[in-house]
């Protein structure tokens, strides 16, 4: 449990940007509340109108109106407020992402720039060369070779590599065992034997 809450957090990179479309959906969301608060205001000043209109009541109905038809104004200019604050928010996170895909090529573009560094178009068409040479010589090779031979020829070459497949198929397997060695006292009864027969051998011979 200590490693878990002792573990320090990584440090959030919040920007002046991120700051700044913070600052601007606050404002947003107080403008909406306020748009809100007036409309409901709003709704109850027409009925509040109606009533006294039925009441007979027509000055104060007007003067009513009146007050909700400049709330009405202020109402619409709110509407515009949020528009453009939702507005400036969106053009700077585009502009945000606009700077990470320029920092995504430049960090491509220094890539790139190290691997031409590594090699040089000379050496790149070196190498094509080279390979291309490579190719061009294989082609000629098989080129002849199927201009050479005959079909008897190519039906020789296909028994002789079926002759060699198969003796290296036949061939028996080398023995890895170690082989035994001979006990001293067999060793020693075959030279008193060997002994023994000897003057035996010597006289025959004379």
């Amino acid at each position: 449990m200590g490693t878990v809450f002792g573990r320090k957090s990584q440090p959030t990179r919040v920007t002046e940007q991120d700051k700044a479309i913070l600052q601007l959906k606050q404002q947003r969301d107080k403008l909406k509340q306020y748009q809100k608060r007036i409309t409901l205001q709003l709704e109850k000043e027409r009925l509040l109108a109606k009533q006294l209109l039925k009441d007979g009541k027509k000055e104060k109905a007007l003067l009513l109106l009146k007050k909700k038809r400049y709330q009405d104004q202020l109402l619409d200019k709110t509407e515009n407020q949020i528009s453009n604050l939702e507005r400036m928010v969106q053009d700077i996170e585009f502009m945000q992402i606009e700077m990470q895909v320029i920092e995504g090529l430049k960090v491509g573009n220094d890539c790139l720039k190290s691997m031409h560094e590594i090699m040089s178009v000379e050496d790149v068409e070196r190498i094509l060369d080279e390979t291309q040479e490579s190719i061009e010589y294989q082609k000629q090779i098989d080129e002849m070779l199927a201009g050479a031979l005959t079909q008897e020829d190519e039906e020789a070459a296909l028994a002789e590599l079926e002759a060699i497949t198969q003796v290296d198929l036949a061939l028996p397997e080398v023995p890895t065992e170690p082989i035994p060695e001979v006990p001293e006292t067999h060793k020693a009864e075959t030279e008193r034997r060997e002994a023994k027969d000897k003057p035996d051998r010597e006289m025959l011979t004379a």
